[in-house]
């Protein structure tokens, strides 16, 4: 992922590249880490009997990282880190004390931390612990840009608090260890009981890190305004010619984009594009556009399938669509997804960006989507395969069912 020339470090895959047909595979030089066999696939054979052949284009060439070698390496020894802390929860005060001590005391790490935090009652007014918070450097969501200045973030939280982090972030993210200190906890693999061990593991570069991509959202509203005409009198008239602009504005998501009817009771009813094509029409209570990462958050929820956020790829899911035979499907990450309300559409429809940032969509407004080229660099508790199985099976339950009783012999005879 991208690496700024002003930032102390990049986080970055280890730089042994391993060429395939349509993948680049980064592989990490540690033998220790090494693995026999990739998790892709084979490259495949581009000769088809005799005479026919695969045509090379370079333009589909895609870098896709192997999961089982991604490391996590630093440039230069990081110096500063982002704690994001659940706002106003008093069960995460005293671990988020205890870690900025340690950061600051015993790493001497520069911690920033967002102002709003700070000015919790419960922190300002612990006299003992101002004197740590005076060494902290502070900031304001949307309004101070810390790009640059944060070499790795750590989440104190559950799933909600890896998602703003990703907010604060509209290009290159610094590396993410987030810990379960929330309700669900999916994608925040540390416990907390250990951390200063874990911390110190991050600081010196050895840990596994999966690469959650997230989908670069380009909102274009037509906001159609009527031109107030005054008199010789200076009375405003009422009515006006009609003036057309433009206002765009563009997200980085990582769970997932949801499209739906709001407050209205009707069906939403929205076109849906892809490269330039219209592929369906829903009609329904909407659409979500996910990532793999969100897969296994609302899309789960309405029906769809869960990938692994190493997979390449963009999931469509209808929320309750008034069809039998509208399935999830899965397209390309590289494909640009468009969606827009169609002609006949009774009411407007409503978007939202990771459960954020929510706002109406009226006629002659797009919404734009494809896979953004800044992902989520997220630590691994072991490694991107086992951790994911663990969150399906202790967050999900994922295929928990009573054991089927062992048939004996003689229970065969009957």
């Amino acid at each position: 992922f991208h690496c700024s020339e002003k930032s102390c470090i990049c986080a970055c895959i280890l730089k042994n590249l391993h060429t395939c047909l349509v993948s680049s595979v980064i592989i990490n030089l540690n033998v220790s880490f090494r693995r026999t066999q990739s998790l892709h696939g084979p490259s495949p054979v581009t000769t088809f009997g005799p005479k026919a052949c695969m045509l090379q284009n370079p333009h589909a060439v895609m870098h896709i990282q192997d999961p089982a070698s991604q490391r996590l390496t630093w440039n230069k020894p990081p110096k500063s880190v982002l704690v994001i802390k659940k706002i106003r929860d008093a069960t995460l005060l005293q671990p988020f004390k205890e870690l900025c001590i340690f950061l600051t005391e015993v790493k001497n790490m520069i911690v920033y931390v967002e102002k709003k935090v700070l000015e919790d009652p419960a922190i300002s007014g612990d006299e003992n612990f101002g004197a740590i918070t005076k060494k902290f450097c502070t900031f304001r969501e949307d309004l101070d840009d810390i790009s640059n200045r944060v070499d790795f973030i750590i989440c104190l939280g559950g799933d909600g608090t890896l998602l703003y982090a990703s907010s604060l972030f509209q290009e290159s993210v610094p590396p993410v260890m987030a810990f379960h200190l929330g309700s669900l906890g999916f994608l925040t693999p540390f416990k907390f009981d250990t951390y200063q061990s874990q911390v110190t593991q991050i600081i010196e570069g050895n840990a596994a890190i999966v690469l959650r991509s997230r989908l670069k959202v380009r909102v274009l509203k037509e906001n159609w305004e009527k031109k107030a005409r005054v008199d010789e009198k200076g009375i405003i008239l009422t009515n006006g010619d009609i003036e057309n602009s433009r206002k765009v504005v563009q997200y980085q998501v990582l769970n997932e984009v949801v499209v739906d009817r709001g407050p209205s009771s009707y069906l939403s009813n929205v076109d849906l594009f892809l490269d330039g094509h219209l592929i369906t029409t829903v009609q329904g209570d909407g659409v979500i556009v996910s990532t793999p990462t969100g897969s296994t958050a609302y899309a789960v929820a309405a029906g769809a399938s869960m990938i692994h956020p190493n997979v390449p790829a963009i999931m469509i899911t209808p929320i309750c669509p008034h069809s039998l035979s509208f399935r999830p499907i899965v397209v390309p990450a590289g494909v640009e997804l468009k969606i827009m309300l169609s002609r006949d559409a009774r009411n407007t429809a409503w978007v939202s960006f990771d459960g954020r940032k929510r706002q109406e969509i009226c006629h002659g407004d797009s919404i734009t989507i494809t896979t953004s080229c800044f992902p989520v660099p997220s630590i691994c508790f072991r490694d991107p395969v086992n951790d994911w199985f663990e969150s399906l099976a202790q967050c999900l339950h994922w295929n928990v069912r009573k054991k089927q009783n062992y048939l004996s012999s003689e229970d065969e005879e009957f």
